[in-house]
């Protein structure tokens, strides 16, 4: 599947600059804002897109993609205006998260953020800086830099969320090939979790849902013994969207 459009000639000069300067959305006080947390898996690891700031503030400094509700904006369309505008992305489906409103979240005024997110495959979308960031990149969150404000509460939080929906519904059909091998399953369930699955037990586990289809094919190009290559069963995934799946082995 060829990557999202999201390069830098796609981000207009009317997008970036309305980010600040429309009269109507320049009228809006700057109380309520947007942030997003974004994940992907990559290489075996769950990451997160920064945003490295260009003014204000934060200049300088690593944070979630984010900006002030504007007077003409629910908080979906602003969500999904900033990351265009920041990050050059579209067509994400965001998922609301938490309202976060600490006393104490951004210097010097009273702001209430609410927090959107959403897990897709990094290597879909082409990631395109902003007029008005210095960068935009993938992180491990393991390997964060130092994020402004409260972003980090935030990305911790959105981290809960996304560990505790993994228990409770199958993943992967949009974060995996379309075949994949029961190792390429695990290490992204690892991922997720943030812990290593019993190797016997995930497999125990997977099977027993009658969530694959068995293509009757093998691995191509591997080093070793080619593995067997699976595909999701459509409509059984969607059954067990709100079952409880795959937890975390209490052994580790």
């Amino acid at each position: 599947m060829p990557p999202h459009q999201g390069t830098l000639a796609n981000i207009t000069e009317r997008e970036t600059t309305e980010l600040a300067t429309d009269p109507m959305r320049a009228s809006a006080k700057r109380t309520i804002s947007v942030d997003n947390v974004l994940f992907g898996c990559e290489d075996g690891a769950l990451k997160v897109l920064l945003i490295k700031h260009g003014s204000g503030e934060s200049l300088g400094h690593w944070g979630l993609p984010g900006d002030w509700l504007q007077a003409d904006e629910n908080l979906e369309t602003a969500a999904v205006r900033v990351l265009r505008a920041r990050a050059g992305l579209d067509d994400i489906v965001l998922e609301q998260l938490q309202s976060f409103s600490s006393l104490d979240r951004y210097p010097g005024e009273r702001t209430i953020t609410t927090a959107f997110y959403a897990l897709i495959r990094p290597d879909e979308y082409l990631l395109a800086q902003g007029q008005d960031e210095l960068g935009v990149a993938w992180f491990t969150v393991s390997e964060m830099p130092e994020l402004i404000f409260d972003h980090a509460k935030i990305v911790n939080w959105a981290i809960a969320r996304l560990r505790h929906k993994v228990q409770h519904e199958p993943v992967g059909l949009d974060l995996l090939p379309k075949k994949f091998t029961l190792l390429e399953l695990q290490r992204l369930y690892e991922a997720l979790l943030g812990t290593a699955l019993d190797k016997p037990n995930f497999r125990r586990k997977i099977t027993k849902m009658n969530i694959l289809n068995d293509c009757n094919e093998k691995q191509r190009g591997a080093a070793h013994r080619a593995a067997s290559l699976f595909s999701f069963n459509q409509e059984r995934y969607e059954q067990l969207s709100n079952d409880a799946f795959i937890r975390p082995d209490s052994s580790h």
